[in-house]
């Protein structure tokens, strides 16, 4: 079954499994949550597992998977960072006669046709649910709907609304911690003004991360680096950054390939618009897979996630000033 988070609401107590996946990882995140807490799942009844060890430990998952629990109440299995290589496995899981958990599999970006949301969107009694980054009009209805429930925010600036849908929405993880913040420093006056955010937007400092985005597709090598620099220093997560990164590079390809361009602060617009004319759908397509496989290589390989970023990063905009060059010939 194709799901939206209607469905999830109303049905993850009838299902067998479910496939949550999609661009933001913290929505990803916020609905597996969800999840347990609809089904009240307890702490000694979860077992979670990364697809890397599908294979290796198939026969625990399945003795975890078909067996009740020793402890009473329901079982849930979570198998993270999934793909189409699992659907096999996957579907014996899910359709196994002795099923007795709730199964979640989580996972990134898939391609419509592919084994995983083939499986879960064709199949009985389980469902796909995908998790798309927000648009300025929804991410502005989730901006309202949740200040004025927590805090009761009676007033959002017009030039506040347009910062915070410009740097927020490519994760919903990121998104409702920075809300979270703001109603907090706003909560003696009730409005948000532009200052408040430039001061909250994001923990790092807004305007390092936007000279390190929009600078980096820009191909402006210094202000680049010197972005990372100050960032890292501050104890920007890595991880964080390379989120940040894809979101920017996804929201760089709707601008070249369909002409839709976000609504920007006055301030990085410019740059935005050196990066439509220099980079091409192809380049950004494979910079798209290669943050993929650079995400899930920090998960899995224990490398130094700050070098691997910085290595990345200084390879992406030499790469964005040779484009530029070369469209100027």
């Amino acid at each position: 079954m194709k799901w939206k988070e209607t469905d999830f609401n109303t049905g993850i107590e009838n299902i067998r499994a479910v496939l949550i996946y999609g661009q933001d990882a913290g929505q990803v995140d916020e609905f597996c949550d969800r999840a347990i807490e609809k089904l009240g799942i307890e702490k000694d009844n979860l077992f979670a597992l990364d697809s890397d060890e599908l294979r290796e430990k198939q026969d625990a998952l399945f003795a975890e998977s078909c067996s009740p629990s020793m402890f009473g109440g329901k079982k849930m299995v979570i198998i993270s960072n999934a793909g189409d290589s699992d659907a096999k496995i996957l579907a014996e899981l899910v359709e196994h006669n002795g099923l007795c958990a709730s199964v979640i599999v989580t996972a990134g970006d898939l391609k419509a046709g592919g084994g995983l949301r083939s499986l879960f969107e064709n199949g009985k009694e389980i469902a796909a649910l995908p998790c798309y980054t927000d648009d300025a009009k929804s991410l502005a209805a989730l901006i309202r709907k949740e200040l004025s429930a927590a805090s009761g925010i009676q007033q959002i600036t017009p030039d506040a609304m347009a910062y915070m849908t410009s740097h927020l929405g490519g994760d919903r993880g990121i998104t409702r911690g920075f809300l979270t913040k703001i109603a907090l420093y706003v909560d003696d006056k009730k409005i948000i003004e532009l200052e408040d955010v430039e001061k909250c937007l994001p923990d790092t400092g807004a305007a390092d991360t936007d000279d390190f985005l929009y600078s980096l597709t820009a191909g402006h090598i210094q202000q680049t680096m010197m972005a990372l620099d100050r960032l890292l220093y501050d104890n920007a997560e890595p991880n964080m950054l390379l989120r940040l990164l894809d979101g920017h590079f996804k929201k760089l390809l709707t601008a070249v390939v369909e002409g839709q361009l976000p609504r920007l602060f006055w301030k990085v617009a410019e740059k935005f618009n050196q990066a439509i004319k220099i980079w091409p759908e192809s380049e950004i397509t494979s910079v798209l897979v290669r943050l993929n496989e650079l995400e899930k290589q920090l998960r899995t390989t224990g490398m130094p996630a700050e070098i691997l970023l910085r290595d990345f990063s200084l390879k992406l905009v030499v790469r964005a000033a040779k484009l530029a060059l070369k469209r100027r010939k």
